[in-house]
């Protein structure tokens, strides 16, 4: 099993549509083959950071996400709203 983490940062005012585009983003990505999970949070003591976490199958299933319309769409849309690039993290479970 592969796990990613991300980490985004939204400019100041821009939070709302950030989590909108991030909302979407995760709902599209449930429903792909070898997503074992998709989860947002929203840090509660830094309004304008959200991390996702995802849970796939292998790396092959990653990587396939990363070729969808939904993720395209979104890196689009999320561009403007980001004060700086995300932070990703893959992570293999080792127990």
């Amino acid at each position: 099993m592969i796990r990613i983490m991300a980490r985004l940062a939204a400019h100041a005012g821009c939070e709302e549509k950030l989590q909108a585009v991030l909302v979407e983003l995760a709902l599209a990505s449930r429903s792909e083959a070898g997503c074992l999970g998709y989860e947002l949070f929203h840090n509660q003591d830094a309004a304008c950071e959200f991390v996702t976490v995802e849970r796939w199958s292998d790396q092959a299933a990653a990587d396939g996400h990363l070729a969808t319309a939904h993720v395209a769409r979104a890196i689009e849309q999320a561009g403007v709203l980001l004060a700086q690039p995300p932070l990703i993290h893959r992570f293999r479970q080792l127990v």
